[in-house]
This record gives structure tokens, sequence and C-alpha cells, in this order.
């Protein structure tokens, strides 16, 4: 389990491809510095487990073909940056909201309208998502933790997130320009209610 509380900015270095999956070797010497094989690892907020712990700061971590093909690590190219968050512990604080690592689907940044303290994001989903997207809800997006400011179809689904200066450098949607595709999770609660209304027996 994760926060949505971004620990640092990391990078691709190398990307090998295999027949059904993919290894990648992300630099972080924070998520780094105490990781283990087996360890979990929220990458734009894709949960990977760690392969091996690399000198330099680094790890590797395999990436099967699904979730290469939900996600937006299948284009992620060497060089690119990456938010990175480590699995949180038993009695830490929980400074986001409960975020799996799983992504239910990918978005796409469709407007940027700077404020002078802030910055607001709107971004495009599959209306399949939109549904459990509230005002004022959480929303994790690249593995960030956000609170969503508004919504609407115009002429598709959107949601729209205000960015504080802190998430505008410190993660990867402060450099992100209209088109980027993000990885979208949406709150597990709102699944989970939805579940138990359609289909309370199981």
């Amino acid at each position: 389990m994760f926060t949505g509380i971004v620990e640092e900015l990391g990078e691709l270095v190398s990307r090998d491809e295999l027949t059904d999956a993919a290894r990648l070797v992300i630099q972080g010497p924070t998520v780094a510095s105490d990781a283990r094989h087996g360890d979990s690892i929220a990458v734009n907020g894709v949960c990977l487990t760690v392969v091996e712990v690399l000198p330099g700061g680094r790890f590797s971590a395999d990436v099967m073909r699904e979730t290469l093909e939900r996600s937006s690590l299948g284009s992620l190219q060497v060089g690119g940056a990456v938010n990175l968050e480590r699995a949180a512990a038993l009695g830490s604080r929980l400074g986001g909201h409960i975020v799996q690592g799983h992504v239910d689907g990918t978005g796409r940044v469709v407007a940027r309208t700077p404020a002078q303290h802030w910055e607001v994001v709107r971004v495009a989903l599959p209306a399949a998502l939109a549904r459990y997207v509230v005002e004022k809800g959480s929303i994790t997006v690249d593995g960030v933790s956000l609170t969503v400011a508004g919504l609407g179809c115009d002429p598709d689904h959107y949601f729209e997130v205000s960015l504080i200066p802190t998430t505008l450098e410190l993660t990867t949607l402060g450099r992100a320009p209209v088109g980027t595709l993000v990885n979208l999770e949406v709150d597990v609660i709102a699944k989970y209610v939805e579940r138990l209304v359609t289909n309370p027996a199981g």
C-alpha cells in the first residue's frame, strides 16, 4: 500500500525488452537506499517489485506485458522522469490517501491553466472511470495523491486538479505538457461501494 506522497523524482536509465515483459532500471537514490529484493516501489503510480538493488542508487524491476499495455510505462523512454514512492510502513503518517499501486487506466493532460500560486491541470479520462471520480474526492495521477477540484464532460469526461508549487516542482506533473499520458488510480473505496450496491450477494 502507498499514500500517493511522492518521495523522489527518479529517472529510467535502461530498458530491456523481453518476450512478454520489460526489465526497467531506475535511478532513485532515496527509495533504493534501503530497498531489498522483493520490496514494492511505486513508479508513476504502478506498484513494481524490486528484482535487484544496483550500485549508484539504482534498482531493477520487471513489468509484465499487461501492465505495459494498461499504463504509461509501456511508452516510457530511457531518460524519462518518474515519480517514486516506497510502500507505506505501519505506524507512518498517511499523508495522502490509500493507494494500491494498481492502475485502473490512463488519462491524458488536455489543458494547463497557470494561476498566481498554483496551476490547474485538466485530465481527460475514460467514461468507465469517470463514475468513480467525485468533486473534492481523491484520485491518484502518476502516483500523486490529488484532490479533485472540478469535473466535466466537454466533449469527453475530464477532471481538474490544482497543483501547488511543491507538487509542480517535485513531481513529473510539473513538466507534463498537454497531450501527456498519465496513469490513473481511482479511490478504491468507491469501487468497493459499487460492488456492494450492485451485487450485495457477491
